[in-house]
């Protein structure tokens, strides 16, 4: 490796890196005013033009504040917690293609870090590891009430995992590859995924809000009963870290989706990265829209939708797709 692709791969890790963490405050900002607006209020508008500034605010707020840890918590793990579940999240959009090979400088670059043969089976792993932060940061905080937090996130999680993971079997199935360069190569050459597989997209969709532990599945906080849920011990820059994970989750997932089963960066007239990023919004636009329309689940209503819902859902998808492509012969791969 030369110095030169040394420091291109750095730079695309800044880059990602960047992304991810300013579209943090930028999301924080535009739920807020999106979820005002749904619910006719004004929503942030002090900090900067339309309260623009925002989330800035908050995040040198939180930074700023006292860091109290609890006396009796187990400090290794309870300092550890944030990052397992903030890392993952970022981890996974060094596999997602947001765009095609560009020329820039005279030389071409891939506008994505790391294009491995087994993309998609790195994603679920790294999806399964935010599971961790979450229990550590329950168990290690000594409270009672966070450990009940945690223990609802780890059998939400596992619960949605499974359905999440089968759903994507069915846009593999039809690629052949668990490559996403390839999957998005795939959609140039006959059509979005999302038309075959409508039902595992609707899956994924729904497993990837509860993954995110998004309204109407936020059940690991769910103030009303928990207080805070796992993360009641946490404050200053730990618990920004928890809010930031979230967000960044809600942007991984929504990647994934955009790069499966709609196309990733085709799209006419405009470049291929503004189709991502219009894509991308469009989703996050969808998570901040469901949580100002339906109510939180209850939790045996949580966990019957998992098991008794979406994974039969998952696997009629699956049984669908292998019947299709045995009537259609090759065709779906040529």
């Amino acid at each position: 490796m030369t110095w030169t692709q040394l420091l291109i791969i750095l730079a695309k890790i800044v880059v990602i890196f960047l992304f991810a963490l300013g579209m943090v405050p930028l999301l924080v900002w535009a739920e807020r005013k999106l979820v005002g607006h749904f619910q006719q209020r004004i929503g942030p508008h002090r900090v900067g033009p339309d309260g623009i500034l925002q989330g800035i605010a908050d995040g040198l707020k939180l930074f700023l504040k006292q860091d109290i840890i609890p006396a009796r918590a187990d400090k290794l793990l309870y300092v550890l917690a944030p990052m397992l579940s903030l890392v993952p999240a970022l981890m996974v959009l060094g596999v997602i293609p947001f765009g095609p090979v560009a020329t820039i400088g005279g030389r071409h670059v891939e506008l994505y870090l790391a294009n491995p043969n087994v993309a998609v089976l790195y994603v679920l792993a790294l999806g399964s590891v935010g599971v961790y932060g979450v229990v550590l940061a329950g168990w290690s905080s000594n409270n009672k009430y966070s450990l009940l937090g945690a223990c609802r996130s780890a059998a939400q999680m596992v619960s949605y995992e499974v359905p999440l993971g089968l759903s994507l079997i069915t846009p593999l199935m039809i690629v052949g590859s668990l490559s996403l360069v390839d999957i998005v190569q795939w959609q140039q050459d006959h059509t979005w995924l999302a038309l075959p597989g409508l039902l595992a997209f609707v899956v994924f969709m729904v497993c990837g809000v509860a993954e995110t532990n998004r309204a109407p599945f936020d059940l690991p906080e769910a103030e009303q009963e928990l207080i805070a849920g796992y993360h009641t011990e946490y404050s200053s820059f730990k618990f920004a870290m928890f809010m930031m994970a979230e967000y960044a989750h809600m942007i991984s997932v929504s990647a994934i989706a955009v790069t499966v089963f709609l196309g990733g960066w085709l799209g006419p007239w405009l470049p291929p990265v503004v189709w991502f990023l219009i894509k991308l919004s469009a989703l996050l636009f969808l998570f901040i829209w469901l949580r100002a329309t339906f109510p939180r689940l209850r939790y045996d209503w949580l966990m019957k939708l998992g098991w008794l819902r979406l994974l039969p859902l998952a696997l009629v998808s699956i049984f669908l797709t292998a019947v299709g492509m045995a009537v259609l012969g090759g065709w779906v791969r040529t």
